[in-house]
C-alpha cells in the first residue's frame, strides 16, 4: 500500500504537468461539469479526464482483447470512495464501445442483485439491458438498434447472393434460413432454444411491419414480463426470464452479439459494496455463490465473448464478516500473493485491480485538465497557472484530516468536487484573488461523522 506520508508538492517538475489544449462541444463540456457538479460520473466526455491510471486501463484492455478473441474475462475493480472505481469503469466503457463491442452497465442497489426471490436479480438484468450500448447508440436502449441493423445485413447478403429483392417470391425464405444458420449455435445452448425463437419472431414482425410483436419481443429480451402467460399470449413462447435464468440469458446476449458482428459483451456491476449490506447471511452467500459462478464461467473457458467487470470497495472484498473474504472460495481467488505483497509491482493476470491513491503529478494533472474544461466551457482566458495549482493541493491536503500526515486522505474525487468549486467562485467573481478563496475556513467542519458523509458522497469517483 501507499504510505500516506508524501514528500512536498515542490519537488514536482511544473513541466511534467502536460495541459491538454481543449476545444469541446459545448453538449460534453455540459454534461462534464453538470455530472461532476451533481456527485456523479460523466457518462461521455471521461476521455477528457483520464489520468494516473494508465496501467489500469491497459489491464483491463487486455481483457477486452481476450473476450474480442472469443474467450472471457473476470475483474474486481477495487477502491475506496472516491478513488476511481467508477470513473475507471465509465473510461473502459466508451473505450469497449469505440472498439466494437456492445456494453451494458447497472449500479447494484438494495432493490438489485445478483440472486433474489422477490425478482431483485431480473431487476438487475432489466437495468442493464435498459443501459444496453453500442458506439452508436452510447447513451443506452441499443437492443432495437442491434436486432434492425442485424435484420437489414442479412437482407443485404441474401440479395446479394441470390439475386432476389425484398419483393420476390421466397425472399423471406431465404432470410429466415439464413438468420436460423447463424443462430443455431446458440439454440443448443442453456435456454437457447427459446432465445432462437424469439429472435425468429422479432424478424417475422419485422418483415410484417407489426410494431405490436416487435414490441413485445423487445419487453421479453428485456425481461418485462412478469409471468409465463403474458409471455405466451403476446409472443407465443412459454418461459420467461426471471432470477433463476437472467444470468443464462446474458450469457446467451454475448454469444448471439458477436455472431452477428460486434466483437462481444461486456457487463459492468458497480457498487457491489451494497451486497454486504444484505441482511440475512444466506441471501448474502447465495449473491456470492452466483458471482463465484459467473467468475469460475469466464476464466475457465465456459463462455464465449462476455466480459464482466465488477467495482467495489476494500471493506466489499476483505471484510472477514460480510465481504468477499467471508467465503473460503473467494479469498483462496483474490487475497493478494504474499511473494508480492511488499514489491513494488503488480500482476496484470491477477483477478483484482486495486486502485492505489494517486500521486501528486496526476492528481496536478487532473486539476490541470479540469480547469482547460472550465476554461474553455465558460469561455474566459486561463486564471490560475501551474504554482497556483500546487498551492490549492496543498491547501486541501492540509484541511484532510486536518493535517499533512494524511495526505494520502484527499482521494480525486474530494479534490474535483472541492476544485470545481473553486473555479465556480474564481469564474464567478473575476477580481477576487486566488489567496482570499483558499484562506476562507471550509463550511463544514471535517468531524469524524462529516468524514463518513463526505465519503458517500465522493463515490462519483475520479
Amino acid at each position: 500500500m501507499t504510505s500516506p506520508h508524501r514528500p512536498p508538492l515542490r519537488g514536482i517538475p511544473l513541466s511534467a504537468i502536460a495541459p491538454p489544449q481543449l476545444k469541446l462541444p459545448k453538449r460534453i463540456s455540459t454534461a462534464l461539469l453538470n455530472a461532476l457538479a451533481s456527485g456523479v460520473v460523466p457518462r461521455t466526455g471521461v476521455e477528457h479526464l483520464s489520468v494516473g491510471r494508465d496501467a489500469e486501463l491497459a489491464t483491463l484492455q487486455q481483457d477486452l482483447d481476450h473476450v474480442a478473441a472469443g474467450g472471457g474475462a473476470f475483474r474486481l475493480v477495487i477502491g475506496r470512495y472516491g478513488a476511481g472505481k467508477s470513473f475507471l469503469l465509465q473510461s473502459i466503457r466508451s473505450q469497449a464501445m469505440e472498439q466494437g463491442f456492445v456494453v451494458a452497465d447497472a449500479d447494484i442497489t438494495p432493490e438489485r442483485r445478483l440472486v433474489g426471490s422477490n425478482g431483485e436479480a431480473r431487476a438487475t438484468y432489466r437495468e442493464l439491458l435498459h443501459n444496453l450500448a453500442t458506439k452508436s447508440r452510447p447513451d443506452g436502449g441499443a437492443l432495437p438498434i442491434i436486432l434492425e441493423r442485424w435484420i437489414a445485413g442479412i437482407q443485404s447478403q441474401v440479395i446479394a447472393e441470390s439475386e432476389k429483392t425484398p419483393q420476390d417470391e421466397g425472399f423471406d425464405l431465404l432470410v429466415e434460413d439464413k438468420i436460423r444458420s447463424v443462430i443455431q449455435t446458440i439454440a443448443d445452448l442453456v435456454n437457447g432454444f427459446e432465445f432462437s425463437n424469439v429472435i425468429i419472431a422479432y424478424w417475422k414482425a419485422y418483415r410484417a411491419d407489426d410494431d405490436r410483436t416487435k414490441e413485445s419481443v423487445l419487453r421479453w429480451l428485456r425481461g418485462e414480463f412478469s409471468t409465463k402467460t403474458e409471455s405466451r399470449q403476446a409472443i407465443g413462447v412459454r418461459v420467461i426470464i426471471d432470477d433463476d435464468s437472467w444470468y443464462d440469458y446474458i450469457k446467451l446476449i454475448g454469444k448471439f452479439v458477436a455472431d452477428i458482428g460486434y466483437k462481444g459483451l461486456l457487463i459492468i456491476l458497480d457498487e457491489a459494496i451494497h451486497l454486504t449490506k444484505i441482511t440475512t447471511s444466506i441471501s448474502r452467500q447465495n449473491n456470492y455463490d452466483k458471482l463465484l459462478a459467473m467468475f469460475n464461467d469466464t476464466l475457465q473457458g465456459r463462455v464465449n465473448h462476455l466480459g464482466i467487470f465488477i467495482g467495489g470497495t476494500p471493506q466489499f472484498l476483505e471484510d472477514p464478516r460480510r465481504g468477499l473474504f467471508s467465503d473460503p472460495a473467494w479469498q483462496r481467488r483474490t487475497q493478494q500473493n504474499r511473494l508480492l505483497s511488499t514489491a513494488n509491482v503488480t500482476d496484470s493476470i491477477a483477478p483484482v485491480v486495486r486502485l492505489e491513491p494517486l500521486s501528486d503529478e496526476s492528481l496536478l494533472g487532473l486539476m490541470e485538465r479540469l480547469g482547460s474544461i472550465h476554461q474553455c466551457h465558460y469561455g474566459y482566458e486561463k486564471r490560475l497557472n501551474k504554482s497556483e495549482l500546487q498551492q490549492v493541493l496543498q491547501v486541501m491536503r492540509s484541511r484532510i484530516g486536518g493535517g499533512t500526515g494524511s495526505a494520502s486522505l484527499l482521494t480525486p474525487g474530494e479534490l474535483v468536487r472541492d476544485f470545481t468549486g473553486v473555479l465556480n467562485v474564481l469564474q464567478q467573481n473575476p477580481t477576487i484573488a486566488l489567496d482570499a478563496v483558499l484562506q476562507q475556513e471550509p463550511v463544514v467542519a471535517r468531524s469524524a461523522g462529516a468524514e463518513a458523509v463526505s465519503a458517500e458522497f465522493a463515490e462519483f469517483t475520479l
